[in-house]
């Protein structure tokens, strides 16, 4: 089934504190906001996206956002959570069957999390990722004068809770669009909902709870801020580099990360030729010890005749990912004597940063010449270098 996601940040996030919206604080080098955009677009499953964010930031967008593989769309929310995600359900394509409401303050859900979401809700019409409650849970009362006490105590025990079926509930959460159609409809007009599972619950349709991941948390204070980048800081990181060079012939087309250069010659090879993207998948394999471009797309292999180099990339991508890798940035250099990359480097590094589900930013694409020495000296080859550094994702 067409699988869409809302991805809601309508909010601004008070509790942070801070004068920047909370999903638009920085964890290691990303936004969270972006961090959530990249987790949804790169799954497989995923056909689109929407984006709501708060009326005042539209105009940003794009820029917040980021660039995204499916297509998007960013719309405005409301006043209230279901507000946000009426208006984010009525941005979708008549495509999406299934529909996933994610929110941007999680941004490190996992692909298998967002899996079992999807099977759930296909099976059942709505589904929820929750972990199990763990601890000892109690039930208290404030006392007067509470909030004046020393350290904030002031809350006495009135009874001890059984844990027993007790979950504490995540996203994305999941439904067949007819299902979440209901919900949407019924929240218009009802006290405020904190999730649209809740909604679906007092129409009296069935909800399904499915493995969530401790690891999916959900930022909402300061001290939940300070965590995500400790954590990100001390993720292991990985340093990979990738070389590819072809001999230029007349009559084939010059591709680099799937942007067609106009040049009189292009690389001669069993695939595209695509230097940039070649260099690259090599960066990346290597970094995470997954061996090299030949080895997983070998040219003796039919399948790769005139192969994409940045379908290759993607695929090597998806290998990379399965094993727990996100790459944090890649830096590219093209050696060519002509024609001048300049003005085709924008386009480049953006079909980059789209393929790695990265900002354009952590991408990097140079050119440089050989001055005349060697085979690209002489314009009978070109050749590229990429260096990329992948951390553990979180």
């Amino acid at each position: 089934m067409p699988v869409a996601v809302i991805i809601v940040a309508g909010g601004r996030g008070a509790r942070v504190g801070s004068a920047v919206p909370k999903q638009l604080l920085e964890l290691g080098g990303q936004s969270i906001l972006r961090r959530s955009v990249v987790a949804c677009d790169a799954h497989p499953a995923v056909g689109e996206l929407v984006v709501v964010l708060p009326g005042d930031l539209i105009d940003d967008g794009a820029s917040l956002v980021g660039p995204t593989s499916r297509p998007c769309r960013i719309v405005a929310g409301g006043a209230r959570r279901q507000d946000s995600v009426r208006a984010g359900f009525e941005a979708l394509s008549a495509e999406a069957s299934v529909v996933l409401v994610h929110d941007a303050a999680r941004p490190f859900v996992t692909p298998e999390v967002i899996d079992r979401v999807i099977e759930g809700a296909e099976r059942v019409g709505a589904a929820v990722p929750g972990v199990r409650v763990a601890d000892t849970v109690k039930r208290a009362s404030i006392l007067p004068g509470a909030a004046s006490a020393p350290g904030g105590t002031g809350a006495e025990i009135v009874e001890t809770v059984s844990r027993d079926g007790l979950w504490l509930t995540q996203t994305p959460q999941g439904f067949r669009r007819d299902v979440l159609a209901r919900a949407v409809a019924a929240g218009a007009g009802a006290a405020d909902a904190t999730d649209e599972a809740r909604l679906v619950e007092v129409a009296g349709g069935r909800v399904v709870m499915v493995e969530g991941d401790r690891r999916n948390v959900k930022i909402t204070t300061n001290e939940d801020v300070a965590e995500a980048r400790r954590v990100l800081a001390s993720a292991p990181a990985r340093v990979g580099t990738g070389y590819d060079l072809h001999q230029l012939v007349g009559g084939r087309p010059l591709v680099l990360a799937g942007v067609v250069v106009p040049s009189p010659t292009g690389p001669l090879g069993h695939s595209d030729g695509d230097v940039v993207c070649h260099a690259l998948t090599d960066a990346i394999l290597g970094a995470a010890g997954e061996g090299d471009i030949g080895q997983h797309f070998p040219n003796t292999d039919p399948r790769w005749k005139d192969a994409a180099g940045l379908d290759l990339l993607s695929r090597a991508f998806a290998v990379v990912k399965a094993r727990g890798w996100v790459v944090l940035n890649a830096d590219v250099t093209v050696i060519l004597e002509r024609p001048k990359l300049a003005p085709h480097l924008p386009e480049i590094r953006q079909q980059l940063a789209t393929a790695l589900g990265v900002a354009i930013d952590a991408v990097s694409v140079k050119g440089k010449t050989n001055e005349g020495a060697d085979a690209v000296g002489r314009g009978e080859a070109i050749a590229a270098h990429a260096v990329v550094l992948l951390g553990a994702r979180a």
